[in-house]
């Protein structure tokens, strides 16, 4: 099988911050790896599928509106209908919280990975559209 993947990237504004200090709640983070998970799907049989049940999450850094967080995902093993996938988001750009520079942000060096997971999704048979070895 050759590896499917999937990145999506995107600023968080101030409408997805749920908690003081404009910090972001978990469940965006799912919410982009169920968008990663969609798309792998139809790469790999040319339907939406379902997300059947995450197994893993783990939350490791904070997220605050104004950072840029990329969402990855790739199929880690393929069942008759059953797709295990792993994903990871990592933090690239962050507000730079400079006094009287309320628009400064800054790149990160290096990507600070933010989250975690694994799950399944399936394809119904049915609604498969691509063939696999």
């Amino acid at each position: 099988m050759n590896e499917i993947t999937s990145l999506i990237r995107l600023r968080l504004g101030a409408h997805d911050a749920h908690y003081a200090g404009e910090l972001v709640d978990g469940a965006k983070m799912l919410q982009l790896f169920g968008d990663v998970a969609t798309e792998l799907l139809i790469r790999s049989d040319g339907d939406e599928g379902l997300f059947v049940a995450y197994d893993n999450v783990e939350f490791l850094a904070p997220v605050h509106a104004g950072d840029y967080i990329e969402a990855r995902g790739r199929i880690v093993s393929m069942g008759k209908t059953s797709r295990k996938m792993a994903f990871e988001a990592h933090k690239v750009i962050t507000a730079a919280h400079l006094a009287g520079q309320a628009t400064a942000a800054d790149v990160l060096a290096e990507p600070l990975r933010v989250c975690r997971a694994s799950g399944t999704c399936v394809v119904p048979l049915a609604c498969q559209r691509k063939s696999h070895p």
